[in-house]
C-alpha cells in the first residue's frame, strides 16, 4: 500500500521558466503524524533512479494522472533530501501551480511511497523510517508538517543585483560558486565586445563595479 509523508520542504527560487530547487524531506523533524525521516532513508530508492535515467514523478497532490513537471535531480545532503525540478509551464496544472506557489496560495510538499524499514516507539508513538521507497513528490495544499511550506518564489526578472545572479546559477544551474562567477565574467564581456561606441564607455563605468 502506498503511503505519503508530509515533509519539510523550503523552496530556494522558483523562475519564470519553471525551474526551482530547494530542500525536500529534512532529517530528524518529527511531524503532526510522529513520523521522522533518518538520513540514507532514500539512498535506495536515489540509487535506482540513477541507474534506471527514471527520477520519482512529480504529481499535483499526489494525483498519479496529473503529473506537472519533472524531477531533475534528487540528492541527500546532512540536512535532508536536496531536489531540484521543472514545472511544466505549457500545461494548464503547471502553469497553475507555478502562479500558485508566485502567491503563496500553494506552499506544502509531500513526499508518497511505501516505507520499508523503520522503528516504532510505542511509548511516544513517533515512527522512524529509516527506508523509504520514493515513488513521487507532489506539491500539496495542507502539509502534514508545518514545516513544509514554500519559503521564496521569485522571477529572473526581479533579481536585483549580481549577487542574486550568482545564488541563482549557483542553485538552480548546479554551478559552483567559482563557475558562477566565471559565467558572469563571461556575460560582462560580451555586453562590452557587442556594444555600440557610444555605449562602450558608459556599459564599462557599470561593468566595473560588479
Amino acid at each position: 500500500m502506498n503511503q505519503t509523508i508530509d515533509t519539510s520542504f523550503e523552496f530556494k527560487d522558483v523562475t519564470d521558466t519553471g525551474s526551482f530547487v530547494g530542500m525536500g524531506s529534512v532529517f530528524g523533524n518529527i511531524d503532526q503524524g510522529d513520523d521522522v525521516v533518518l538520513p540514507g532513508a532514500f539512498a535506495n530508492s536515489l540509487q535506482m533512479a540513477q541507474k534506471s535515467g527514471r527520477m520519482p514523478a512529480m504529481l499535483w497532490q499526489h494525483r498519479p494522472g496529473e503529473p506537472i513537471g519533472a524531477w531533475q535531480a534528487m540528492t541527500e545532503t546532512p540536512k535532508g533530501l536536496e531536489v531540484t525540478g521543472r514545472l511544466a509551464m505549457k500545461t494548464q496544472r503547471g502553469a497553475e501551480t507555478y502562479e500558485l506557489m508566485k502567491m503563496g496560495a500553494l506552499s506544502g510538499l509531500s513526499i508518497g511511497g511505501r516505507t520499508k524499514d523503520f522503528d516504532y516507539n510505542a511509548k511516544s508513538g513517533i515512527r522512524t523510517i529509516k527506508a523509504y521507497a520514493l515513488f513521487e513528490v507532489s506539491p500539496v495544499t495542507f502539509p502534514m508538517n508545518d514545516l513544509a511550506r514554500v519559503a521564496s518564489v521569485k522571477s529572473i526578472d526581479e533579481f536585483d543585483d549580481v549577487t542574486s545572479v550568482e545564488n541563482y546559477l549557483r542553485d538552480a544551474g548546479g554551478l559552483s560558486r567559482r563557475d558562477a562567477k566565471t559565467v558572469i565574467s563571461s556575460i560582462k564581456a560580451l555586453v562590452l565586445r557587442d556594444a555600440s561606441p557610444d555605449q562602450s564607455a558608459e556599459l564599462a563605468a557599470i561593468a566595473s563595479l560588479l
